[in-house]
C-alpha cells in the first residue's frame, strides 16, 4: 500500500466558469473526503469527530450514495461493475463532501474503481441535483497508463433551470495522489457552455486536521446549497433562459462504453 492509497482528505478549491449565454464565474473553497469504502468501519472506530451512518460533527452515511438504500455500498457499486463487464473485488474509493452537523448536499461525488489488481478501472460519476434526483454514469477508464483521464458522456438527468438537456459531459480526470482534480466541461453542439473543476491537495485524515476544516470553512455544506440558490438568483438577474425539468429517467445509471468517441 503507497503513501497515496487509502482514506484522506483533500483540502482545495472549486470553480464554475459560464461561457454562454451570459458570462459568469465563481469560486469557493472546499474540502473533501477521500474514503476507501472498506476503511469505513476503521474510520469509525478511529476518529472521534467522524462517524458513520450516525450523527457527528462529521458524518458519512450510506444512504447519500448509490441507490439510497442504506445497503451495502460496495455490493452496490460492485453490482454496478458486473453490469458493465468488469471485475471486481478491487479498492473502491469515494470522493466526497462529508456531512457536516447531519446536514450534506454533493452535486457530484466520484467513485474510484481499481482491478483486484491494483489499476484503475473505471470512474462512476454519481450527480445529485436540488430535486433530489441522482444520477450515475459509469466510464471505464482507458488502460493506456495515461496520469490524466479523459472521458464523456451524453448527459442524461436534469440538473439545472439554466441548462438543457442536449448536453454532452467532458471530464478531465487527475486519480488522487499528493492532489486531485476532477474537470467537468459542459458541451452543446455548438461548444463549450460551461466548465468546473475541483482541485485539492492532500492531508491526513485525522481529528485535527477534521476540525482545522471545520474552523477554516465553516458551515461548508450549508455554504454549498445557499451558493446555489444565491448564482441561480444572478443567472436569473441576467436574463438566462430557463429549462423546464423532464421525467427523471427510468434508470438511475448511464453505462457507457468505452469504445464511443467525443
Amino acid at each position: 500500500m503507497s503513501a497515496h492509497d487509502g482514506s484522506a482528505l483533500y483540502i482545495g478549491r472549486v470553480m464554475h466558469q459560464r461561457l454562454r449565454p451570459k458570462r459568469h464565474r465563481l469560486s469557493y473553497r472546499v474540502y473533501n473526503l477521500l474514503l476507501d469504502i472498506d476503511e469505513l468501519p476503521q474510520l469509525h472506530a478511529r476518529l472521534r469527530c467522524f462517524s458513520v451512518d450516525r450523527f457527528n460533527l462529521f458524518s458519512f452515511h450510506a444512504a447519500d450514495h448509490g441507490d439510497g438504500s442504506g445497503r451495502d455500498l460496495r455490493g452496490q457499486i460492485e453490482v454496478r461493475l458486473r453490469e458493465a463487464g468488469l471485475p471486481t473485488g478491487g479498492p473502491i474509493r469515494l470522493l466526497t463532501m462529508p456531512r457536516l452537523l447531519g446536514h450534506v448536499f454533493n452535486p457530484l461525488s466520484v467513485w474510484f474503481c481499481h482491478a483486484p489488481g491494483g489499476a484503475l478501472q473505471a470512474l462512476l460519476y454519481e450527480v445529485n441535483n436540488t430535486f433530489g434526483q441522482r444520477h450515475s454514469y459509469l466510464i471505464p477508464v482507458a488502460d493506456d497508463g495515461a496520469p490524466i483521464v479523459d472521458q464523456h458522456c451524453d448527459k442524461q438527468m436534469y440538473v439545472s433551470p439554466f441548462n438543457g438537456m442536449d448536453l454532452r459531459y467532458q471530464f478531465r480526470v487527475a486519480p488522487p495522489g499528493e492532489a486531485v482534480s476532477v474537470g467537468i466541461s459542459v458541451h452543446d453542439p455548438e461548444g463549450a457552455v460551461l466548465n468546473a473543476r475541483l482541485d485539492g491537495q492532500r492531508a491526513p485524515l485525522s481529528d485535527l486536521a477534521l476540525l482545522r476544516v471545520f474552523v477554516t470553512h465553516p458551515l461548508l455544506t450549508l455554504k454549498v446549497v445557499a451558493a446555489i440558490h444565491w448564482q441561480a438568483l444572478r443567472l436569473w438577474i441576467k436574463r438566462v433562459p430557463l429549462h423546464p425539468r423532464p421525467a427523471a429517467p427510468d434508470r438511475d445509471l448511464t453505462i457507457v462504453s468505452s469504445s464511443k468517441t467525443p
